[in-house]
Parts: C-alpha cells; sequence; structure tokens
C-alpha cells in the first residue's frame, strides 16, 4: 500500500525567502521517502533594512506580504496539508517583526513561528544528515545564512557542541561584523574541535551549494581547501557586474558568495579541515522533517 502525503516547509531568511513543497511517500514495511516537488526562493533580503535599521522597511513589508500570499496560494495549488513557517535573525532582530508577523497571519492566513539560532541548528538536524556522514568520522558542520551562522561539532554521528553567531553574509556586506565576533567564532571552533585527529567540514547554505555545482564535483565528493581559496580569490577579481555577466551569477548571489565563502574558508582553517562535503540540505528540508515526525510544535493545516 502506497500512501503520499504533501507537506511545505516556509523559510524566512535574511537574505532570500523560500518555499518548499515535498511528497512524502510511505510504503509497508519500507523507510519513508521525501522527494522535493517544488521550490521557490524570492530574494527579499530582509537583513539589509534590519541589521542597518532595526526595522524592516514599508516596501519589503508589502513584498513579503504579496510573497506568503503566493506562497499560500501555490500550497493550494499543489494540495499541500500541512506546512510550518519560520523565520530567522532578520525577524527576530526587527523592531517591527512581531507586527509584521501578526499582519501576515491576517492578510496572508500564514502563521509564522520566529525561532533563534539554536532552534534552527536543532531543526537542520532532523534532516538526513546523517545519511551523508560516516560514523566513524568527525565534522565541523557549518551553515551560513544572512544574518548568522551556525556551527555545530558532530563526532561519530553525535552532536558534541552547538553554537549560533551572528556572522552573516548580508551582515558582512555591510560592515557591522565587529572583529570581537570573528574572535569568539575562532575560539569556539578551536575550542571544540582541538582534540580531534582529523575533522571534515560539513557545509550547508546556497552559496556553497552554488560553489559544489560550478565545481563539477560527484555528489558525495568534497572540496578542498585549495579549491575553495582559489574560487575565492578569483572571485574578488571580477567586479559585481562581471561576476552576473561573466560568471553567470544571479544578483542577489554574485555579492554574497564572497563573504560566505569567507566564512566557510575560516572554519576550514581554524579547524584545520582540509575537505568540505556539501550535502545539500537546509532549514527548509529540516523543517519538513520535523512536521513529519512530530519534532516540532506549531505544525500548520491548510
Amino acid at each position: 500500500m502506497l500512501t503520499i502525503k504533501k507537506y511545505a516547509a516556509i523559510d524566512i531568511g535574511s537574505n532570500a525567502v523560500r518555499l518548499l513543497i515535498s511528497n512524502i511517500i510511505e510504503q509497508k514495511g519500507k523507510p519513508t521517502l521525501f522527494k522535493k516537488s517544488a521550490l521557490v526562493r524570492v530574494p527579499i533580503r530582509l537583513g539589509a533594512d534590519v541589521f542597518l535599521k532595526h526595522q524592516i522597511s514599508k516596501e519589503n513589508e508589502l513584498r513579503l506580504v504579496d510573497t506568503m500570499n503566493a506562497f499560500r496560494l501555490l500550497m493550494k495549488s499543489h494540495k499541500v496539508t500541512a506546512y510550518k513557517a519560520c523565520a530567522t535573525s532578520a525577524m527576530r532582530e526587527a523592531d517591527n517583526g512581531d507586527d509584521i508577523v501578526k499582519l501576515i497571519k491576517k492578510q496572508c492566513q500564514i502563521k509564522i513561528d520566529v525561532i533563534d539560532g539554536e532552534e534552527e541548528a536543532a531543526i537542520i538536524a532532523a534532516t538526513d544528515l546523517n545519511s551523508f556522514i560516516d560514523k566513524s568520522k568527525t565534522y565541523l558542520y557549518v551553515d551560513v545564512g544572512g544574518g548568522s551562522s551556525e556551527f555545530s561539532v558532530i563526532d561519530q554521528g553525535v552532536t558534541t557542541a552547538s553554537k549560533s553567531f551572528k556572522i552573516g553574509t548580508v551582515r558582512l556586506l555591510n560592515d557591522i561584523v565587529q572583529k570581537e565576533a570573528w574572535l569568539e567564532l575562532e575560539s569556539w571552533i578551536k575550542q571544540h574541535t582541538n582534540g580531534f585527529e582529523k575533522i571534515d567540514l560539513l557545509g550547508s547554505g546556497g552559496n556553497i551549494n552554488k560553489i559544489f555545482k560550478i565545481s563539477g564535483k560527484a555528489m558525495g565528493k568534497p572540496l578542498t581547501y585549495f579549491y575553495l581559496t582559489s574560487y575565492y580569490n578569483m572571485l574578488q577579481t571580477y567586479s559585481y557586474e562581471e561576476r552576473i555577466t561573466e560568471l553567470d551569477l544571479n544578483q542577489d548571489r554574485a555579492d554574497v558568495i564572497i563573504p560566505a565563502t569567507r566564512i566557510y574558508l575560516s572554519a576550514m582553517k581554524w579547524s584545520d579541515a582540509k575537505y568540505i562535503y556539501v550535502p545539500k540540505i537546509g532549514l527548509s528540508d529540516g523543517i519538513i522533517k520535523s512536521v513529519y515526525f512530530g519534532t516540532v510544535a506549531s505544525v500548520n493545516l491548510i
């Protein structure tokens, strides 16, 4: 007997807003399958407002309302039965964040949960991360976002340490990350990885996914520290416009890809990792799994 359900995840990030719709395929006596059905990404970049002015602008408020209305219609068209919407650092830090959450609930009938960095890391951990890792190895998991980055040390399949840092691509673009934040991150990484003989990085986020795609590497194969350094140096020889026209990067990717690569390289340097694996998972995937397995509250029905 085959049963197919449709669940959706909405990820309201500092750089972009995403809707992921997944088919959940249940078969008697077999593991449940999760297959992506649709993914929509809208580059609203809420963090550009919030990290400088502590407010989401009226223009982006209207864009967000339009996007949420569109997402609701898409979920209805796809016959989604349950969803969860999560907002991260930009909405969390906006002085008018609560008002916008209430507005969207009223106008779009979408309930948004504003989550902290630790909950974000926990939701991401609900993904198929374990299927990508070798239980005999140690990894530093790095998820780079627009407003914050989440770091977890995974040793033999068990998370031994986890922390969220306010170092993200949009913050770095606006030059509002203090030196102290970098020093704190460096200290944390060294403290929690120092006792391991060998460590590899696991990287998630749209930027490292893009770099991995460009590399042409086969799924499951890692990028080297040397490759990532060379790519980082190459990016900086191009202007923003040239990254769009000559490197074929989207305009909302062409600027954030440089600070994102800097974060991954810093993590590799401070953990002495030589390789970074890119499993192509993120918050949206974790939300879907969390909804299905009932590990999060506030699951909403369409």
